[in-house]
């Protein structure tokens, strides 16, 4: 199998090409060509922002199936598309569940936000559906792929990096809202192995890519962070209208968890039937967390990506935090 992968040197790239070559497919990426290429690759070189470098730089080659995890302007992956269209077989695009609209989501019937397929900019959500609608302009059986949170070696967003550092520190720990908070994600390596997999079986159409919810918890999670790094940290578990009260923001100051009320209310509560009847498996959070913790120690600190947010709890803000549920004196 001939495969394309446009991107392909970080985290979720990262593990299409490594999934690809160990099934002993043909693999050529196509980025900038900053981050050194995999061993085994053929590596283009080609800034998509230069429509007239993507046209030179795929030359006369063709593939049999081709997986864009574009999340920039949607003109670009729109104009990547479209250059593509006719030279290659199945085309993929790995999108996101937030695609549909705030509050509404249950699954791949759900409501779905506005996305400008010529758009130069936008926010998050807009953008990604706006490259969906591009891509399906030139591939209309293209096979749309729409992760929740994505976890596991190689992240560079810093959501598990920063829990798992901050538990290996050791000391009192927030742990946020209900220790049994469902948790929903999946692993770059557990979603690379069910695109291709879908590829290759000719499948097309939306799939929310992600775990049943529950597939852990917030206590499962901080345990084998625990686990992971050996730590003795003491996790002091606060209520989550405490965690609000006190100004921490979910998803961001406090990486991978959200509270259950309000407006995250059925966050993290979608039901990935049509995947996981489609063959999606979901390793256990051990293994993911574990694996994590391993690739965190044998290349230092992440750096943190200028697209995203810094995450992670501000070391004040955990302090009073802390503070407020030490028993006053007397």
């Amino acid at each position: 199998m001939r495969l394309l992968v446009l991107g392909g040197t970080r985290f979720v790239g990262r593990a299409l090409v490594e999934d690809a070559l160990a099934r002993g497919w043909d693999v050529t990426t196509l980025n900038r060509g900053s981050v050194a290429a995999q061993d085994g690759v053929r590596a283009l070189v080609a800034d998509r922002h230069d429509p007239d470098a993507v046209v030179e730089a795929l030359g006369a080659s063709r593939w049999d199936v081709a997986v864009d995890t574009w999340s920039g302007a949607p003109r670009v992956a729109t104009s990547t598309a479209d250059t593509l269209r006719g030279r290659v077989g199945r085309y993929a695009y790995v999108s996101t569940i937030s695609v549909y609209a705030w509050g509404t989501h249950v699954d791949e019937a759900s409501p779905l936000v506005e996305g400008d397929p010529d758009a130069a900019d936008g926010a998050y959500d807009a953008i990604k559906r706006g490259s969906e609608r591009g891509v399906l302009r030139s591939f209309p059986d293209a096979l749309l792929v729409r992760p929740g949170l994505i976890l596991g070696p190689h992240e560079d967003i810093g959501r598990l990096p920063w829990w798992l550092t901050r538990i290996a520190r050791g000391g009192d720990v927030v742990a946020p809202g209900r220790p049994e908070r469902p948790l929903q994600y999946i692993d770059a390596r557990d979603l690379a192995a069910w695109a291709l997999d879908a590829l290759a079986d000719g499948r097309d159409g939306a799939y929310d890519a992600v775990s049943p919810s529950g597939h852990t918890t917030t206590a499962g999670l901080l345990a084998a962070c625990l686990a992971a790094t050996g730590s003795t940290a003491n996790l002091v578990w606060i209520p989550e209208d405490d965690v609000l009260a006190a100004g921490a923001e979910p998803w961001t100051q406090l990486p991978i968890w959200v509270p259950e009320h309000g407006e995250w209310a059925g966050f993290m509560e979608g039901q990935p039937r049509r995947a996981l009847s489609a063959g999606l498996r979901c390793r256990p959070v051990e293994e993911t967390v574990a694996d994590t913790w391993e690739w965190l120690r044998g290349r230092g600190p992440v750096a943190q990506r200028a697209d995203r947010p810094v995450h992670g709890l501000p070391e004040e803000l955990e302090r009073a935090l802390l503070a407020s549920r030490v028993p006053a004196p007397g």
